[in-house]
């Protein structure tokens, strides 16, 4: 599967943005698909996940409340719903796709997009 995120760039601390993931396939085909993102001079962390069916979706402990995981399985797109953004949601948010029950640890994920850039900033 090829996975294309988009939607992400510049927004004020307390803003919101919408990041999408399209897949080439049927999503349904994977286990979970979820994103992680990768901040400046720090390492890939998970953020949020969504089973094929819609649920159980898991969010970070950093994330929850603010941020939202949706899928579109007619669309074969995987949404990421951010609000309430801070300064230290800035980085690059890349989508991935695995066919595991283990739905954490990036290592878990075969297939990722090229990610999109989220700056929070004033």
């Amino acid at each position: 599967v090829q996975l294309q995120a988009s939607g992400g760039g510049l927004v004020q601390p307390g803003g919101s943005l919408r990041l999408s993931c399209a897949a080439s396939e049927r999503t349904f085909t994977y286990n979970y698909l979820g994103w992680f993102r990768q901040a400046p001079g720090k390492g890939r962390e998970f953020v949020a996940t969504i089973n094929w069916r819609g649920s159980p979706k898991y969010h970070s402990n950093s994330v929850r409340g603010r941020f939202t995981v949706s899928r579109n399985n007619a669309q074969n797109t995987v949404y990421l719903h951010m609000s309430s953004l801070k300064p230290e949601d800035t980085g690059v948010y890349y989508c991935a796709a695995t066919t595991s029950t283990e739905y954490y640890a990036d290592s878990n994920y075969a297939y990722w997009g090229q990610g999109t850039l989220v700056t929070v900033s004033s």
